[in-house]
This record gives structure tokens, C-alpha cells and sequence, in this order.
């Protein structure tokens, strides 16, 4: 069977004489977990209330917030398309997995609460989640902005691939990314015990089981802005290493993706080290090189900071042009 435009066609010769079948559309449920983000919870349940796909629902669990956040939710008034929730919870992994158990929708979305939606990124989603019946999550590329929603970066991802994913080579971006209801049921929720990288931790125990599609459109705006938990670095790093270490634990994966796994927990290390402790950091890339040797001939590994002292030495420099007058290099 082949459903265009939410038409169902049989691939046999069609009987002219009966009527086409109309499929139903499958619901899309979006869970927005929520805390003292007053700011922003608007711009985002706009951003999903304004697509162009129907049927939706949004789940919003507010984790007791002591900002402006009610106030906004009271504002959508009855609007039968938004539920919404507030009481204190265990943080936001705990608030995610109230929300995946309130979930009605055969296709589901975690969205941050200062996060957004570009125009026709849950229709993109459907279209994507019906030309590839196989996939398990389908995601697209993202725009980020400041907390003044001024877009100050994007980045177009290369096509889903497990072993670039573990070696962190790429990621799955929470704002763009659409899942089917039953890997809820089938992996079960996020995990609190890694919960500073819950959503990678998440869509990690997914992919190894069945195939993701990454799809060639912007498709969401991730901000960045003082508040947010990715400033937790460290911990973060940490909770992949956990995740990580745990499937490697498991030993089903082949030789090739355990290398990269491996690769990946000490490129971790380093992308979450802060640039000023760049001898860490140098570490950390000599200890993902020796891990994984292939993976340095790839062109996101980051071969500049192999040259020992190569920070600090190109920060010196670029003081040293500047007090003469030379241009910073652009």
C-alpha cells in the first residue's frame, strides 16, 4: 500500500469503479517539559500551534514554576489542542516521562520549552515517517538562536550513520527529532541516572535497534542562553560515558562501532573540557585517536589541537597581531 497526501492506494491494478480510502492521519503528541521558562514557553507552544499538520496535541509538564509560566499556560485558555500540567517533579527527566505516559499520538516529539518549531516541521515528520515505514526516529537540521531569538549559527547534518552517532561525530537534535510511540514502549523512558544527556542516552538505546532517518530540511531553532542545563559540562560528558560504557557492557556491537564508541566517550571528554584547559583537552583527543586510529582521518575529528600547546600558542599570537594593529583572521 502507498498513502500520498493521506490517500491510500493499493500497489494492484486500482478498481476504477470503487471510491479511494482516505487514511487517517495519525496524531502527533509533543511533550514540552517545562520549569521557569516564562520566556520563552510561548515562542514555543506558538511554534507547534501554528504548523500546518493536524491532528497535534502538546503536553506541557511544568515542574511548579515560580515565574510567569502559568500565567502564560492560563493564557492559551481552553485550547483543546494544549494540556497542561504543574506540580513539582524530580527534574526534567522525571517530567518527560510523565509525559510520555500521558501521550495518545502514534508519532511523539520532546520539546525543550525554549525551543522552536520552524513552519511544516511536523508535517516534514509525518511525510518522513511514512516514506520510510522501517524508521524509528526521523530528525532534521536546526538554526540556533540566542535568547533574543536571533539566529547565530545552523547546523546541516550529514545522514544518520550508528557509527558516527557513537563516535560523536553527529547527534540527533531533540528540537528536530520525531519518534514512533511504540519505542516508548519498547526502551522505556528517559533515565534518570543519565540524565544530563537523557535525550542522547535515549535516542542512542533506539538506534541500535532499528534504523533513523535524518531528513534534508531545517526543521527546528535550538537556543542557547545563560539558564539552560547544557552549562552542566561535566556532567554531561559523564552521563554519555555511562550510557556508552553500559552498551559496550552489553557487547553486542561489532568491532568497527565498539571503536568508535569508544573514540566518542573521549571526544566527549574534550568537547565538554573547558578551551582553557587545553592540556586536558589535547589528552583527551591523543586518548580518542589511540581508541579509534581510523577515526582521525575523519574531517570532524579535531586534528589542530593533536599539536600540543597549539592553543595557547595561537591565543599568544593573535594577542601579539592585535597589538600591532593586524586584523583578527575571519
Amino acid at each position: 500500500m502507498t498513502i500520498v497526501a493521506g490517500i491510500t492506494l493499493s500497489n494492484s491494478e486500482p478498481d476504477l469503479n470503487m471510491p479511494l480510502r482516505v487514511s487517517k492521519p495519525p496524531l502527533v503528541s509533543i511533550v514540552v517539559p517545562s520549569y521557569n521558562q516564562g520566556k520563552f514557553i510561548a515562542e514555543t507552544l506558538t511554534s507547534i500551534l501554528n504548523q500546518n499538520y493536524r491532528p497535534i496535541e502538546i503536553l506541557v509538564l511544568d515542574g511548579g514554576s515560580t515565574d510567569e509560566t502559568i500565567s502564560v499556560l492560563e493564557s492559551y485558555g481552553n485550547c483543546p489542542e494544549l494540556k497542561w500540567w504543574s506540580e513539582p517533579d524530580n527534574g526534567v527527566t522525571d517530567a518527560v516521562n510523565k509525559g510520555l505516559a500521558k501521550v495518545s499520538g502514534e508519532i511523539l516529539a520532546i520539546q525543550s520549552s525554549d525551543d522552536v518549531y520552524l513552519p511544516g516541521a511536523v508535517g516534514a515528520a509525518v511525510a518522513a515517517m511514512a516514506d520510510h515505514p522501517e524508521a524509528a526516529i526521523v530528525y532534521g537540521d536546526v538554526e540556533y538562536i540566542d535568547e533574543d531569538s536571533l539566529t547565530v549559527g545552523k547546523d546541516n547534518l550529514s545522514p544518520f550513520e550508528l557509527k558516527r552517532y557513537l563516535g560523536r561525530f553527529t547527534y540527533i537534535p531533540q528540537a528536530s527529532a520525531f519518534f514512533r510511540a511504540v519505542m516508548s514502549r519498547e526502551v522505556g523512558g528517559w533515565r534518570q541516572e543519565v540524565s544530563y544527556a537523557a535525550d542522547a542516552d535515549y535516542w542512542l538505546r533506539i538506534a541500535v535497534r532499528h534504523p533513523v532517518v535524518k531528513i534534508d530540511r531545517m526543521m527546528a531553532r535550538y537556543r542557547y542562553h545563560p539558564a539552560q542545563r547544557d552549562t552542566q559540562r561535566s556532567r554531561i560528558a559523564r552521563d554519555w560515558e555511562r550510557a556508552v560504557r553500559e552498551l559496550l557492557a552489553a557487547n553486542t556491537l561489532e568491532n568497527d562501532m565498539q571503536s568508535f564508541a569508544r573514540m566518542g566517550i573521549y571526544l566527549a571528554r574534550y568537547h565538554y573540557t573547558p578551551e582553557s584547559d587545553w592540556v586536558m583537552r589535547t589528552r583527551h583527543l591523543y586518548r580518542a585517536a589511540v581508541a579509534n586510529p581510523r577515526g582521525v582521518l575523519d574531517c570532524n575529528f579535531p586534528k589542530r589541537e593533536l599539536l600540543i600547546g597549539r592553543t595557547p600558542v595561537w591565543k599568544f599570537l593573535s594577542r601579539v597581531k592585535r597589538r600591532m594593529g593586524f586584523s583578527p583572521r575571519t
